[in-house]
This record gives C-alpha cells, sequence and structure tokens, in this order.
C-alpha cells in the first residue's frame, strides 16, 4: 500500500466506495468525507496527498458548495493538487474550477483508466513540483539527466523549460508548447516523448493546419471503407497510429470550433469512432501540443474552446525566442557548421569571429530555424570552409524583407566594435547582469568581460 493518503469528496456513499475500491486495488490508501467541512476537517490532520471531489453536494447546488472547498483547499494548503469531478454537461463548471486553481477535472461516467491515468499524473506532477528549484540546473547537470542533445543552448530560462520538460516526460500529463514559430516546439516535443516511459512507442505528428474541417475526423480517427465517396478501403487515423506512444498537435491554434468540439471528446476520455462506424474505440496516447498563438486570447475573442484549452495545458511550456537568447547564437551555430559539414563533405567548416559577432548581433525573427537556413545558404552559396561576416550579410540580403525585419534590422552596417557591443548588451540582459553567466556564455573570462564592460562603457 503506497503512503499517499487520497481524500474522496462526494455526498454519494457508493460513488466514494466505488472509488476508494478502485484506488486501493491500485495500491493508494484513501478516505472519504462526505462534505466539505468534513473534507476540511480531514485535510487540518495533515497527511493528504491529493483531494478528488466533487462539485455538487445536494440537488439544489448548481456547484458554488465544490467551488467554495477549493478555495479553501488553495488558501490554506496552496501546493495541495485537486481534481475535480462533475458531469459531462456540466463541464463549464469544472472549467471554473480549474480556472480557480484545480489540477485536472475528470466527468462522470469515468473510466478506471481514465481516472487512475488523472490520478497517478496529479500524484507525480506534485512530487515533481517539490522536487524543483528555483535556480536552473547547469546544461551538464541537465545532460546527465536527460538525452536533450538535439536541444543546444545554455541560456537560463532555455535550461528551465528543459528542466521542466524533463521532469514531467515521465508523466502522462499533456502538455503545451508555446513560442514564436522557429524556437523549436516540435523538437521539445520529440524530446518529451523520447524522455518519457513511452519512448518505445510511435511518436505521431500532426499539422492541424494543414487539415480542412472537412478532412479533420478521417485524418484524426481514420475512416472505414464506403464512409464516403472516395473511402475506397479502410484508413488508420492519427490516434491509432499513436497509441502506446505519443501524439504531437501542431499548430492547435489553427483548429476551427468544429473540430475542437471532436478532438475534446477524445482527450476527455480517451475514446473516439471511426468515420463510418459506430463502434467505440479506446486510444492510449500522450498528446503534447504546439501554437505560436495566444489561445488564451482566442478564448476571449470565441474563436477557441476554454474546456479545450484546459485539457491541453496541464503543463505549459514556453519557448524564449532567439532574440532573448543571443548567448546561445554562437553556440547553435557551431552546431549547424559542424552538422552541415558532415552533410557536404566539408570537414573542416567553420567561421570567423567577425562572423560569430554578426549572427549575434540579428534579432532574428524566424528563430532558430532562420538561423539555420541562413547558415545552410551561405554555405552553399560560397562554397568556402571558413566563412567570414561578408559572406552572411551577402545570403542575408537575398532574403525577402519581412524575414529581415525587426529592431536588429540593419545591423549588417553595424562595426565589429558596435556588434560586439550589442551582443555583450542582450547577453546581460539575458543573464539578470550576471556576469560570470555572460562571460561563460560569451565564451570570454571574467577579466576580458570587465575590459569590454569598460571599453564600451557598459554598467553590468
Amino acid at each position: 500500500m503506497r503512503t499517499e493518503a487520497i481524500l474522496l469528496v462526494d455526498d454519494d456513499p457508493a460513488i466514494t466506495l466505488s472509488l476508494a475500491l478502485l484506488l486501493k486495488q491500485a495500491g493508494y490508501r484513501t478516505l472519504t468525507a462526505a462534505s466539505p467541512t468534513e473534507a476540511a476537517d480531514l485535510l487540518s490532520k495533515g497527511g493528504i496527498r491529493l483531494v478528488v471531489s466533487d462539485m455538487n453536494f445536494s440537488r439544489a447546488t448548481t456547484g458554488e458548495e465544490g467551488l467554495a472547498l477549493l478555495a479553501t483547499i488553495r488558501s490554506r494548503w496552496p501546493k495541495l493538487p485537486v481534481i475535480l469531478m462533475t458531469a459531462w454537461g456540466s463541464i463549464s463548471l469544472a472549467v471554473r474550477g480549474v480556472r480557480a486553481g484545480a489540477q485536472d477535472f475528470i466527468t462522470k461516467p469515468w473510466t478506471h483508466q481514465q481516472l487512475l491515468n488523472a490520478v497517478r499524473t496529479a500524484l507525480e506532477l506534485s512530487q515533481s513540483a517539490e522536487a524543483s528549484s528555483d535556480e536552473p540546473p547547469s546544461r551538464k547537470e541537465l545532460d546527465a539527466r536527460f538525452d536533450f542533445a538535439a536541444l543546444g543552448g545554455v541560456d537560463a530560462r532555455f535550461l528551465k523549460v528543459l528542466d521542466v520538460a524533463g521532469r514531467v516526460a515521465a508523466t502522462d500529463a499533456s502538455v503545451l508548447i508555446t513560442g514564436e514559430s522557429g524556437t523549436g516546439k516540435e523538437l521539445v516535443a520529440e524530446a518529451i516523448h523520447n524522455a518519457s516511459p513511452r519512448r518505445a512507442g510511435p511518436f505521431v505528428k500532426v499539422n492541424l493546419g494543414g487539415i480542412s474541417s472537412q478532412l479533420f475526423e478521417s485524418e484524426m480517427f481514420g475512416h472505414v471503407r464506403g464512409a464516403f465517396t472516395d473511402a475506397r478501403q479502410d484508413r488508420k487515423g492519427r490516434f491509432e497510429m499513436a497509441d502506446s506512444g505519443s501524439i504531437f498537435l501542431d499548430e492547435i491554434g489553427d483548429l476551427d470550433l468544429s473540430s475542437q468540439v471532436k478532438l475534446l471528446r477524445v482527450l476527455q476520455d480517451r475514446t473516439y469512432e471511426v468515420l463510418g462506424s459506430s463502434v467505440t474505440r479506446t486510444v492510449n496516447v500522450r498528446v503534447v501540443s504546439a501554437t505560436n498563438k495566444n489561445l488564451a486570447e482566442a478564448v476571449e475573442n470565441g474563436r477557441f474552446r476554454e474546456d479545450l484549452l484546459y485539457r491541453l495545458n496541464l503543463i505549459a511550456l514556453h519557448l524564449p525566442p532567439l532574440r532573448e537568447r543571443a548567448g546561445d547564437i554562437e553556440i547553435l551555430a557551431r552546431r549547424f557548421l559542424t552538422e552541415l559539414g558532415l552533410r557536404y563533405g566539408k570537414p573542416d567548416l567553420t567561421a570567423t569571429d567577425d562572423a560569430f559577432l554578426w549572427l549575434a548581433a540579428q534579432l532574428w525573427p524566424g528563430n532558430v530555424r532562420q538561423l539555420r537556413h541562413l547558415i545552410e545558404r551561405t554555405v552553399l552559396v560560397s562554397g568556402k570552409e571558413r566563412l567570414d561576416s561578408d559572406d552572411f550579410r551577402v545570403v542575408a540580403g537575398m532574403e525577402p524583407e519581412p524575414a529581415r525585419k525587426g529592431p536588429a534590422s540593419g545591423s549588417g552596417t553595424l562595426t565589429l566594435d558596435e556588434m560586439e557591443k550589442v551582443m555583450i548588451e542582450k547577453s546581460l540582459q539575458t543573464h539578470a547582469g550576471n556576469v560570470s553567466r555572460v562571460a561563460d556564455a560569451l565564451g570570454l573570462s571574467r577579466a576580458a568581460l570587465y575590459r569590454r564592460l569598460e571599453k564600451y562603457g557598459i554598467s553590468s
């Protein structure tokens, strides 16, 4: 029997008995309460690791008692995770609860697997949060714990994102990755899958922005022969392909409202129906999604369902743009040069110091993807094995104007000293004035950095 005590709060003894038996079989110890008052009394005694609570405690209430209990828990035991139970028709009430601080919600009737997954995930996330630190791990520490070799960089905020990604990978929590285009959201999603217990299963990528609403059901859930005019044979959907693994829903913010309803159901209880069939199927899958849009704003404007948003972002990760990771630009550039050298038979491919300074001074509105593309085009256009800043300037000038715009546009005309000053200022901002971190990120000694700070009149 596990030491975690789970408090079950419901005025229906049949429900608490059923839940207690299910959780006991899974190795959990439980306590039960029939009212918010009784629940608060038990919580005051300590030893509770999770609360699973109904939202209605009498026919006359509309969930206010459940919300009041949640408010009490958030006030007195702010780190204690809470899972809410509600009927499918009352999901809007559960959304209010999540907005007020509940970690998750499940709908009645639930499946045993659905409830156990929710409980296990909540407890694992709680333990992960307890083990976390405000201070980000070093790159060396991170690489010793997780295989994130594909994600280059030493920026403190970026390492914090990777630390959270690595810790939640062990759970089945849904993850929403946000960030501008080109920041590496797909790479982070795949890294989460590879660091998870599902690593032996499939990792299925779906670009929702490229699927029309008419084809959504067929693409995601599959179809049987004869389901529609051109359905000449059975076809597997993406969820079936991802069974026992992970599914990556890219561009989730581009999904139309009618498709959002269909997606919500499979995320809610992991069941779906193949187009043209009335047989309900279940799927065992971990969901990771990504978007470069502001989904909270889309909810406010009525373009995105709030209940779907809360289903997707049990864990939210935001990737900083490359312009806020100036110290990582040279690291990434050197990595790309090494990879491209192997690809194009140029084992000695490198760049000059002034070239790296020029690259670090750019704003990169297209982020890491744009940096890699520019380096690859420059390798192909120049034909040289040692690239300088002029080589990159020439190729950058071939880009469409929008790709060059931004606060750093025009920096191609800066002198080397001006570029170096810009790079140091950006790195100081990124590392909050920590001179040791800046020197490490720029590949300088502290003494050399202090000389440059004095030279350019920069205050640390």
